[in-house]
C-alpha cells in the first residue's frame, strides 16, 4: 500500500480545502495540511456514510510538490466528468465524484500566504504621516513647525469636507434611489410570479373540469355539453398563452440554465407540474436518476423493443385519445420493459400481469377478461392482460381517471398512485384538499416525503427521468432517437 507520508522533506504542504456534498445533506467543509483518507469507516479522516463510498475509498497525499488523490481499489471508483480515474493531481480547483452518482468532492489548494517587510521609504512615510497628521496623545508635546503644518492640514480638511459633503450626499441619494428601484423590481417580480402560479393552477383546474364535463356528456348527443367543452378548451388555451408570456417575462428558461435543465423543466410542465413552485432539489434528483439510466443498458434495450414491435405508436395513440401526455409511454417501460407476457410476484391482491401490470381487480374494473391461469405466474392466452393492445387501451383509461380525479391533473402524482395507490399513496393523496394548487406532487413531497415508499419514489423519478432523456437522447449521452418525435 502506498505510504501516505511520502513527499518532499523540505516542502511544507499548502493547505488543501475540501468540500463534500452528499444528496440533500448540508455540504461539509474541511481544511488539511497533511495526508488523509476518505472512506465509509470511522478511521478515515473524512468519513462519508453513503452507499457509493467504499470502506477505504481514496487517499490524499502531498507528493513532489503537489496534492494527489489516489483511488484505493474501491468498488465504485472515482469519476471526473463521467470518466473513471485512478489518480488526480490537484493543480487547480477540481470536482470529482465517489461512484458515478455518489458524493461530490470539490478540492482547491489555498495559495501560500507570505509576509514581506515594508520598504524603508514606506516606513518613513508612515512615520511622517503619524507625526504631522495623526492623532496626538493628551500629554504629547510638538514643535512650532509641526503645529503650523497641522493647522494648515486642518483648514484643508474643513474645505474638503464642505466640497465633498454635497457630492457624498448626492451619492447617498443615488444609492437610495437605486435600492428603492431594486426593491420595487423584486416586488413586481413576486407579483408576476404569483399571478403566473394562479394562471397555472387555474389551467389545471380547467383540465379537471373539462374531463368531468366530458364524462357527463360521454355517449350522449348533447350539443350543449359539446359547446361547453369547446368553451372550456378555448379558455384553457388563452390561459396557457398568458402563462407562457409570464414565464418569458420572468426569464424562467433563462440563459443561465443549461440545455439539460431546460428539458427537465419542459417535461415537468408536460406532466402537469408547475415550474415556478418546483422544489429546489428536483432538477438535481432527476439528474441523479439520469445517471442511473446511463449506468445500465435497460433503457436503450427497451426503446429498441418498443420500436421493433410497434408498441410506441399504439401506446401513444391510446394516450392521446384520452388527452393525456404521450410521455406516459415511459410508465410501461418502468412496469415491464415493454414485455407483454411478464407476471409480477404473488400478492394478497393477486398477480399483476402484462405490459401495464394490472392486478385482477383493476383489470376487471376496466373491462379486461381474466384467463384460467389467473393464479399462476405464467403467460395466459385467455387473459386480456397478456394482449398488450387491449391492456394498453384499459391502461389509458385508468390513467385518465387518476389524472382527473385523485391526482387533480398532476402527472407525477398519477405515477405515484399507479405504482402503489390503494394501500399507501392514495390515503395520503386524499388527505390533501381536492384542488390542483394544494394536491400535486410537490405538495406530496413537502408533506409526506418521509412516508412515501422508496419503491414509489424511485418509480416516479425513473419514469420522469426516462421521459426527460427521451425528449433529446443525444443531449444526455444516449445513442437512440426520440421515440415520440415522429408520432
Amino acid at each position: 500500500m502506498p505510504d501516505l507520508k511520502k513527499g518532499s522533506a523540505n516542502t511544507s504542504p499548502p493547505r488543501l480545502k475540501l468540500r463534500v456534498a452528499t444528496g440533500d445533506c448540508e455540504p461539509q467543509e474541511y481544511v488539511f495540511d497533511k495526508p488523509f483518507r476518505i472512506g465509509r469507516i470511522d478511521e478515515c479522516e473524512v468519513c462519508i456514510r453513503n452507499e457509493y463510498v467504499s470502506r477505504n475509498h481514496a487517499e490524499v497525499a502531498f507528493e513532489n510538490g503537489r496534492w494527489v488523490v489516489r483511488d484505493l481499489n474501491s468498488s465504485n471508483g472515482i469519476y471526473i466528468r463521467d470518466e473513471r480515474v485512478t489518480e488526480v493531481a490537484i493543480l487547480q480547483p477540481t470536482t470529482m465524484r465517489l461512484g458515478i452518482a455518489g458524493p461530490s468532492l470539490a478540492m482547491e489548494v489555498e495559495p501560500p500566504q507570505t509576509q514581506t517587510a515594508k520598504p524603508l521609504s514606506e516606513t518613513l512615510m508612515d512615520h511622517y504621516a503619524s507625526h504631522y497628521f495623526g492623532k496626538l496623545a493628551p500629554d504629547e508635546a510638538i514643535g512650532e513647525h509641526t503645529m503650523v503644518v497641522r493647522k494648515a492640514f486642518a483648514q484643508v480638511q474643513t474645505k474638503q469636507k464642505r466640497r465633498y459633503g454635497k457630492i457624498i450626499g448626492a451619492l447617498i441619494l443615488l444609492v437610495l434611489v437605486i435600492a428603492g428601484f431594486a426593491f420595487y423590481e423584486r416586488q413586481q417580480n413576486r407579483k408576476q410570479k404569483l399571478l403566473a402560479e394562479n394562471l397555472f393552477y387555474t389551467m389545471k383546474a380547467l383540465d379537471v373540469d373539462i374531463a368531468n364535463v366530458e364524462r357527463l356528456v360521454e355517449g350522449s348527443a348533447s350539443k350543449k355539453g359539446t359547446v361547453e367543452i369547446r368553451r372550456y378548451e378555448n379558455r384553457r388555451k388563452e390561459l396557457e398563452r398568458s402563462y407562457d408570456q409570464f414565464l418569458a417575462s420572468l426569464n424562467t428558461y433563462g440563459s443561465k440554465m443549461t440545455p439539460q435543465e431546460r428539458v427537465i423543466l419542459r417535461v415537468t410542465r408536460i406532466f402537469g407540474e408547475c415550474e415556478l413552485t418546483m422544489p429546489k432539489d428536483f432538477v438535481h434528483e432527476i439528474e441523479t436518476y439520469i445517471q442511473r439510466w446511463k449506468s445500465s443498458g435497460r433503457l436503450a434495450a427497451a426503446m429498441q423493443t418498443a420500436r421493433e414491435k410497434g408498441y410506441t405508436r399504439k401506446i401513444t395513440e391510446e394516450l392521446l385519445s384520452e388527452d393525456l401526455p404521450p410521455q406516459f409511454f415511459y410508465l410501461a417501460l418502468q412496469e415491464s420493459n415493454f414485455d407483454p407476457y411478464i407476471s409480477g410476484p404473488v400478492t394478497r391482491k393477486g398477480i399483476a400481469k402484462g405490459m401495464w401490470q394490472f392486478i385482477p381487480e383493476t383489470a376487471v374494473k376496466y373491462g379486461l377478461h381474466l384467463g384460467p391461469l389467473v393464479e399462476l405466474r405464467r403467460p395466459d392466452p385467455g387473459d386480456d392482460r397478456d394482449h398488450w393492445d387491449r391492456e394498453t387501451k384499459a391502461a389509458a383509461r385508468y390513467l385518465k381517471d387518476l389524472y382527473t380525479t385523485d391526482a387533480q391533473a398532476s402527472g407525477l402524482l398519477v405515477m405515484a398512485c399507479y405504482n402503489w395507490g390503494e394501500d399507501y399513496v392514495l390515503p395520503m393523496v386524499r388527505s390533501m384538499p381536492a384542488n390542483p394548487r394544494e394536491r400535486n406532487f410537490w405538495r406530496l413531497l413537502a408533506k409526506y416525503r418521509d412516508r412515501i415508499p422508496k419503491e414509489t419514489y424511485d418509480y416516479v423519478f425513473y419514469v420522469a427521468s426516462a421521459a426527460v432523456i427521451g425528449e433529446d437522447p443525444h443531449l444526455f449521452g444516449f445513442q437512440f432517437d426520440n421515440p415520440l418525435e415522429q408520432l
